[in-house]
């Protein structure tokens, strides 16, 4: 049997949230490193804009419902997102589920879409060449490939969002608010199938 390279039993909450401040650093430093190199196209522009706030949410409630459809319907990829989900926020308490939301979607927003997507272009090359470099990042092994080819598609919706909009913002807010519904939602589900967690 294929050894798995995430544990069997779910992190700490310290462990986890470490983890997750840590990476956020880190994507943050690739990205202001890249934006440095001769590769870069410069950030796609961020700027407050109220009707991309509405289009973010309007599309993580799009992403949200097709992944509970997806989770329903296709045993793999519930097996994968069970396996990932339960190792991450299994451990978390509620007000904690915040930066679940924050800390990647505003880091990798800004290295996927906003230094990445520019680099290799404002176009459908770009949007799948970002989209698969994020999909790579979810997984964390073989089993993982339904999980990561959602991610994959989620991160081409972003990817194609932030170019129609020319606007990193609605991006931003929609991978922020499908990370914290889709784990609220996971954790309320867990919590009636393990009431006695907490």
């Amino acid at each position: 049997m294929e050894e798995s390279p995430l544990p069997d039993e779910p992190l700490s909450r310290t462990q986890v949230l470490v983890a997750m401040a840590l990476t956020a650093i880190l994507w943050l430093i690739l990205a202001r490193v890249w934006l440095l190199t001769p590769f870069s196209a410069g950030l796609l522009p961020l700027r407050w804009d109220g009707w991309a706030v509405v289009l973010g949410i309007v599309l993580c409630l799009g992403i949200t419902g097709m992944g509970a459809i997806l989770y329903r319907l296709w045993l793999a990829y519930r097996h994968a997102s069970d396996t990932y989900l339960k190792l991450v926020l299994s451990p978390l308490l509620w007000p904690d589920l915040f930066w679940i939301g924050i800390l990647p979607g505003l880091s990798e927003e800004l290295l996927f879409r906003g230094v990445l997507l520019p680099s290799l272009g404002l176009n459908w090359a770009g949007i799948i060449g970002s989209s698969v470099c994020f999909g790579i990042l979810h997984a964390g092994s073989r089993q993982q490939w339904p999980y990561a080819l959602w991610a994959t598609i989620v991160g081409g919706l972003f990817a194609y969002s932030a170019v129609a909009m020319n606007n990193l913002l609605l991006a931003i807010v929609a991978h922020t608010c499908t990370n914290w519904l889709a784990a609220t939602l996971w954790k309320v589900s867990f919590l009636r199938s393990s009431p006695h967690q907490p």
